[in-house]
């Protein structure tokens, strides 16, 4: 039996969805305190969750656009804490600059090393990721233990990243790790609160690429 819906999409075109989803964000976002440079990476962060809350809770260091645009086009590494950041940002933008995206969480040495100390890959993955790269921007989605390890490491000096997007989902550790973030003077991007996730960490940084394009 053939069964069919009465609803019918507004257009099948992938360009004019997205520009008309864009169009539906500005409409309703009704007024927000984000400047000009930093509303782009807010509107791709609510098309990536259709969620408004928590776009309006993203929260920017003053210098975070301009240092990550800086570093996207100055070639540097981006580290993801996992692999679905890793598979979501638009490579072929940030490879254009000389660019690259890395994640360590499943490398063995990193598994073995965290099962020896019994803490968790994330913690291990961003020793091991400060190691490896000067500098970059780091990715932090999914893991808090990953972010507030990162927090410790810029604290005590071994690491001096570019730009942290730190966003991760969660129950536990989540809110407070990105409010360590933000008492950080380094340039960030967080958010406000429980809420996050792999898919809007992609979208800020996907934000900055797209911005790094722009002559």
């Amino acid at each position: 039996m053939d069964f069919q819906t009465e609803f019918k999409p507004i257009t099948v075109q992938p360009q004019l969805i997205e520009g008309k989803s864009f169009d539906m964000i500005n409409e309703e976002i009704g007024e927000h305190p984000f400047t000009e440079e930093q509303y782009p990476v807010v509107q791709r962060i609510i098309h990536a969750s259709a969620d408004f809350e928590l776009g309006k809770s993203v929260v920017f260091h003053p210098d975070a656009v301009r240092a990550g645009v800086y570093a996207i086009r100055k070639g540097r590494k981006i580290v993801a804490d996992v692999q679905m950041i890793q598979g979501g940002i638009n490579k072929p933008r940030i490879e254009k600059f000389g660019g690259s995206v890395h994640v360590y969480i499943s490398d063995p040495d990193v598994m073995e090393e965290a099962k020896r100390l019994d803490t968790t890959r994330a913690i291990i993955s961003m020793r091991k990721a400060v190691r490896e790269i000067e500098g970059g921007i780091y990715a932090i989605g999914n893991a808090p233990t990953a972010l507030l390890e990162l927090i410790r490491l810029i604290k005590e000096g071994e690491a001096k990243p570019d730009l942290v997007v730190g966003m991760p989902v969660g129950f536990v550790s989540a809110a407070e790790s990105k409010e360590e973030l933000a008492k950080l003077d380094i340039p960030f991007i967080t958010n406000i609160g429980r809420k996050g996730g792999s898919p809007v960490t992609v979208a800020a940084i996907n934000a900055l690429s797209i911005m790094a394009e722009q002559v």
